[in-house]
């Protein structure tokens, strides 16, 4: 039987679905460090990126060669 914990996190899965499957990649892993506060997108299996880019907003745009491989949002929990 599903405990309190696992339906809450079912339930926020479930509200993260429409976001995820809009986004132009199929594969992603992505990790948390709630510590940091920060949240890492990788669009391969997580590597080490050849350049990386820092919007104005906290976000890092990580690629290797030119290729996008990944997003890192810092101050995850403060964006709706």
């Amino acid at each position: 039987m599903a405990t309190a914990a696992v339906e809450e996190t079912v339930s926020e899965a479930i509200k993260a679905i429409s976001h995820i499957i809009k986004m132009p990649e199929t594969k992603m892993w992505i990790d948390y460090d709630k510590e940091a506060d920060v949240l890492y997108i990788s669009f391969k299996r997580p590597q080490r990126a050849t350049d990386s880019e820092m919007l104005k907003d906290g976000i890092l745009l990580r690629y290797k060669d030119n290729e996008l491989v990944g997003i890192t949002v810092l101050e995850a929990s403060k964006r709706e």
